[in-house]
């Protein structure tokens, strides 16, 4: 394939009304939305393979979900969020369950020299992952998850850590669960302590 298996880009912020304004109203904690709030887009059932970049790459999105995706010999990551928040609040844009293989046999050479993540989480707060199992990334220095998307240097992101839930992951034969970039500081929320 060429960069990416799936792409949404630049924006996916499903609304009721998409063709009205987002007001923000303070006095409603619980929905500050809700003049017109916010709706779930669900993509499901994908399969992403040796992409030369990443299977699946979300851009800048509100709920939107990834449900039950395969990836397998992408060159960057298996999943990639850039950022994700839009609507505030843990488990609207997330990842739930997805099969991640970081190498399989029938590989290219050119993944040999690359060192990739199985997801890299969004540069933002209100993120989750669950249900999720990841296979050999035990070459280089790849890693089931990653931080920070789109921050390979330090011009690129600013100096705080965001917050990505963790719930459900399984790690097989990926000795590197984690591995940060740019900021070089995340927080994974790990409700289950399958990661930690």
């Amino acid at each position: 394939m060429g960069r990416y298996g799936l792409r949404i880009f630049h924006n996916m912020v499903p609304r009721k009304f998409p063709c009205k304004a987002v007001i923000y109203d303070s006095s409603r904690l619980d929905d500050p939305y809700w003049q017109n709030p916010a709706i779930t887009a669900k993509f499901e059932d994908f399969t992403g393979w040796k992409n030369n970049r990443n299977g699946a790459i979300a851009e800048r999105v509100g709920d939107v979900r990834f449900i039950n995706f395969k990836t397998a010999d992408n060159l960057l990551a298996g999943i990639e969020y850039s950022l994700a928040d839009e609507y505030p609040g843990d488990g609207m844009a997330q990842i739930n369950g997805a099969l991640i293989i970081g190498k399989t046999i029938n590989t290219d050479a050119l993944l040999d020299k690359k060192s990739p993540h199985g997801i890299i989480a969004p540069r933002t707060e209100s993120f989750m992952i669950k249900n999720v199992k990841f296979y050999d990334f035990d070459f280089n220095d790849a890693s089931g998850l990653g931080t920070c998307s789109h921050c390979f240097h330090g011009a690129a992101t600013d100096s705080g850590a965001r917050t990505i839930t963790l719930e459900n992951l399984e790690y097989n034969n990926t000795p590197r669960r984690i591995r940060y970039q740019y900021p070089w500081k995340a927080i994974f929320r790990d409700l289950d302590g399958s990661t930690s």
